[in-house]
């Protein structure tokens, strides 16, 4: 099992956090998803999956690591994803 810290961009709110958490969630591996909305970070526990994995999904959704490139387009994915969390919350 496979611990892990990951910090994104454009992590806003409550709403952003439970779409992130489904989404990972419903990953075949990820047993535990906790969002950190102040730190802009996800803490994630996982087995047979990987990394690269999680890290696409996230960027899918319009939440990079902090490392990528976050330009307009990844922005605007991120809103969508945080009104869709928010209606399903």
């Amino acid at each position: 099992m496979t611990n892990e810290k990951i910090i994104i961009a454009n992590l806003k709110c409550s709403g952003c956090a439970s779409t992130i958490t489904k989404e990972l969630s419903a990953l075949t591996g990820v047993s535990e998803v906790k969002v950190d909305i102040e730190n802009d970070s996800i803490d994630i526990n996982y087995e047979q999956i990987e990394r690269k994995s999680i890290i696409q999904k996230l960027h899918q959704l319009g939440y990079p690591e902090a490392t990528e490139k976050n330009g307009l387009l990844m922005q605007l994915k991120s809103y969508g994803s945080c009104i869709v969390g928010r209606i399903n919350k």
